[in-house]
């Protein structure tokens, strides 16, 4: 069961979109205008803005609103390296930064630069040391500095600098679908993101997005970390269809149903499908319903909901975060 009082509504958006710097300044700052909680940029080698950069240049040209990625890649630099980078950040923003990290997935990008995909368990492992090397970066250091020892980080006498704004550390997102990573989460972070299992070809396992899938990952949480399981924000983020307002929900879910069992093998129900946390489709008033239910049943109140919009191009959920943010 959710805390007792409902954590406030938090609205991300991807702001990966590759625009020029006066173009995307108008962009977030129209998004902090709606009320928008934290702009994200995903970490991925595919046709983007690079994370790091995007995320100050965001903070420099808004008041308010937050940054971070969704999610940093582990393997793509070494922990020491990124937290001088989003502690300078942090710094920079006036403390505005979430750290959102994961161990890595997308395997042909590894591919196509050389770096070897190890299997999960040896990911999931490096993670877990990159996180303690993170945070003794941020820590104030001891005297003789921060050492850690692990199979896959050493670090003698560090004194992390720059220390962020936020102490001790700025908020981290840790998210996945399977168990190990969600405790993972539950221990260390403060957003645990709420994700689908993947099926082998790297496709999101339908029912692990169900509500019932949701909320036996919640209950791992729970179980986890019991004494940090209230103060902790759960997030959810889009899987197996894109965002659609609509006035025809049944219909259209009625074709996801269809595509996501000749893509799986799993048939879910029209119903089940609608009620998951992860899908988008009905009209503006059946969604924000949808989102106050969500948080009343499953404590879930952090969103991930589309793609940075414009002032001719909204962002197709923007009437629904005007409605909800802060709530």
């Amino acid at each position: 069961m959710p805390a007792t009082t409902p954590k406030p509504f938090q609205f991300l958006i991807d702001a990966r979109e590759i625009v020029s710097g006066a173009e995307l300044a108008a962009r977030a700052r129209r998004a902090e205008a709606i009320g928008y909680h934290e702009l994200v940029v995903p970490d991925h080698l595919i046709p983007q803005l690079g994370p790091v950069a995007t995320m100050a240049y965001i903070a420099a040209v808004t008041e308010r609103i937050r940054v971070a990625a969704f999610v940093h890649n582990n393997d793509l630099r070494h922990p020491v390296v990124l937290a001088q980078e989003l502690a300078s950040i942090d710094v920079l923003s006036g403390g505005r930064l979430d750290v959102a990290i994961g161990a890595g997935w997308n395997q042909p990008e590894y591919d196509r630069i050389g770096l070897p995909f190890d299997p999960v368990p040896v990911r999931q492992a490096r993670l877990i040391e990159a996180i303690a090397v993170l945070k003794g970066a941020f820590a104030d250091t001891p005297e003789g500095g921060f050492s850690f020892e692990g199979e896959h980080y050493r670090i003698s006498g560090l004194d992390g600098q720059p220390k962020p704004v936020q102490r001790p550390h700025p908020p981290f997102l840790i998210g996945g679908g399977g168990r190990r990573t969600i405790e993972l989460a539950a221990r260390e972070a403060q957003i645990v993101g709420l994700a689908p299992r993947i099926l082998s070809g790297q496709r999101a396992e339908p029912r692990s997005v169900t509500v019932a899938g949701t909320a036996e990952k919640i209950e791992w949480v729970r179980a986890a970390a019991p004494e940090r399981f209230d103060g902790l924000v759960f997030n959810v983020y889009p899987t197996l269809t894109g965002i659609s307002v609509t006035d025809h929900a049944r219909s259209e879910a009625k074709d996801v149903v269809a595509a996501t069992a000749q893509r799986t093998g799993v048939e879910l129900m029209v119903e089940e499908l609608l009620e998951s946390p992860h899908v988008f489709i009905g009209s503006i008033d059946e969604l924000e319903q949808k989102l106050i239910r969500l948080r009343e049943q499953l404590g879930i109140s952090s969103f991930m909901v589309g793609v940075l919009g414009t002032a001719d191009a909204p962002g197709v959920l923007d009437p629904l975060v005007e409605r909800l943010a802060g709530r």
